[in-house]
């Protein structure tokens, strides 16, 4: 009979069983300690515990904490100041602003019946959505088309000269991209004088309500698509270029390794733009729609952040601001929503996963 198979005493088994019991329960506080989950225990094997965490990465949530405390600031805490969309609110009921939220009298829906039965909210939309229609067919694909050109381009000093090119407006105001486009663009720019000069009628685009929207995606494409190239560059930068090498040895030429190898890598990111693009689809810039509102007239410049400055701050009609705010708020939303959807049913993963 071999050694495994001998039968041991009775008081051997006893004492092995005791001691296999305080093991397992030394075992298993020593293991919840450093973060595998015993039997009973609720973390997963090799997680660790909210302390050892928080040590571990103290350094990372100090240097993120301001970033925290002002997201929190001005992004969260001014939500509770929505309450005023379903309020007469009066500002001028109490000295502190904030008192007399407290102090105005509530009207429920009315202030959003009012929103809805104006026809100029109503035009607001539709131009708003007519902007971001427009940008996201001839903006939204224009930083994918550069980056491809600057991620083609062999000698290092040469792209980054033109990353820092292309880029550079970025950093303008939109009070220095409009007066470049009026220099331009305008009745008394370069290009109208040179036409005069030569006997031709000058123009004046600035102030054309017709083609007011191309202008707008124009400045937009000057002023924001090189910003957009870091992005997609920073995806580009994480292919292997041995795909690249065994594709060129397949005999792929470069549409097929563009196609094939490319814009797949970058089919995420494009997705994950996308769907923070459709969910801003309401905010097209409203500094730069304000500064030439009065020079194309409202009809062709009115969206829903400036029908909203106009028509509720600027007018002192705080509740009906609010409630035009809070609307658009939630048509943003469900936009985010669906576009993340979309993105789902594409096979991408979008804002978040499912």
């Amino acid at each position: 009979m071999s050694h495994s198979t001998v039968p041991r005493s009775r008081a051997e088994a006893k004492t092995d069983e005791q001691t296999g019991k305080k093991t397992g329960k030394k075992n298993g506080r020593k293991t919840s300690a450093s973060g595998a989950a015993g039997p009973q225990g609720k973390r997963r094997p090799g997680q660790l515990s909210l302390r050892l965490r928080f040590r571990r990465d103290r350094t990372l949530i100090l240097m993120s904490l301001p970033a925290v405390v002002l997201l929190l600031v001005f992004n969260y805490v001014p939500i509770f100041g929505n309450v005023v969309a379903f309020q007469d609110y009066d500002p001028y009921l109490s000295d502190n602003g904030f008192v007399a939220m407290f102090q105005s009298p509530w009207v429920g829906f009315e202030q959003f019946e009012r929103v809805f039965q104006d026809s100029g909210f109503w035009h607001a939309l539709q131009n708003t959505f007519v902007l971001f229609s427009l940008q996201l067919v001839l903006f939204f694909p224009i930083p994918i088309l550069l980056a491809l050109v600057i991620n083609s381009v062999i000698r290092p000093r040469v792209r980054a000269v033109a990353q820092a090119i292309m880029y550079l407006p970025h950093f303008f105001s939109w009070v220095l991209v409009v007066t470049v486009f009026q220099q331009i663009f305008g009745g008394a720019g370069i290009i109208a004088q040179t036409l005069r000069q030569h006997g031709h009628n000058g123009f004046d685009l600035m102030t054309d309500p017709g083609i007011f929207k191309f202008l707008v995606t124009a400045e937009g494409v000057w002023k924001d698509a090189g910003w957009g190239i870091i992005v997609f560059l920073a995806a580009l930068s994480a292919v292997s270029n041995d795909l690249y090498e065994a594709a060129a040895m397949d005999g792929a030429g470069r549409w097929r390794r563009m196609w094939h190898i490319t814009l797949p890598a970058l089919r995420p990111v494009i997705a994950l733009l996308l769907v923070l693009r459709v969910g801003d689809a309401l905010t097209v810039g409203f500094e730069q729609l304000l500064l030439q509102r009065d020079s194309v007239g409202p009809g062709a410049a009115e969206v829903l952040d400036t029908y909203v400055w106009w028509n509720g701050i600027r007018n002192q009609d705080f509740s009906y601001a609010a409630a035009a705010g809070l609307i658009k708020g939630v048509v943003g939303l469900a936009l985010v929503l669906t576009a993340n959807k979309v993105a789902h049913l594409m096979g991408e993963q979008g804002v978040y996963k499912k």
